[in-house]
């Protein structure tokens, strides 16, 4: 067996497993589970021992979205400064440069976003 392909072994049986498991759980559960429902009362939502009073039509704003969207866009970017800061040393002078030029970037656009008003909640 060639040595990358044993490195990775591991992680395919994981993979192979998992996904073995769960197709078999979803078999089990199509058998065992129950077929239908039995009352009204199963399908209506209920939070902290009160009945929801949540109607249907009820839509989140914008500024809800826009919030989220930036909260992802903010997180994974700072993701990407793991690996640096882990490898720094070895990286070099060119990574502290281009992590530099990187943060200065982010911290335009959220200085942008913040201006903007995006991040205030409307």
């Amino acid at each position: 067996m060639r040595p990358v392909l044993r490195s990775y072994l591991p992680a395919i049986v994981f993979l192979l497993l998992g996904g073995f498991l769960g197709v078999l759980f979803s078999f089990v559960n199509s058998l065992l589970g129950p077929k239908r429902r039995e009352r009204a009362a199963t399908s209506e939502p209920y939070e902290s021992g009160m009945p929801s009073e949540v109607k249907t039509g009820f839509r989140f704003g914008i500024s809800f979205y826009m919030i989220a969207m930036l909260f992802l866009l903010f997180d994974i970017e700072i993701i990407f400064l793991f690996p640096i800061a882990v490898q720094l040393r070895e990286f070099g002078t060119f990574a502290m440069v281009e992590t530099a030029v990187f943060i200065t970037l982010l911290a335009v656009a959220f200085v942008y976003v913040w201006r903007r008003g995006a991040l205030s909640w409307r």
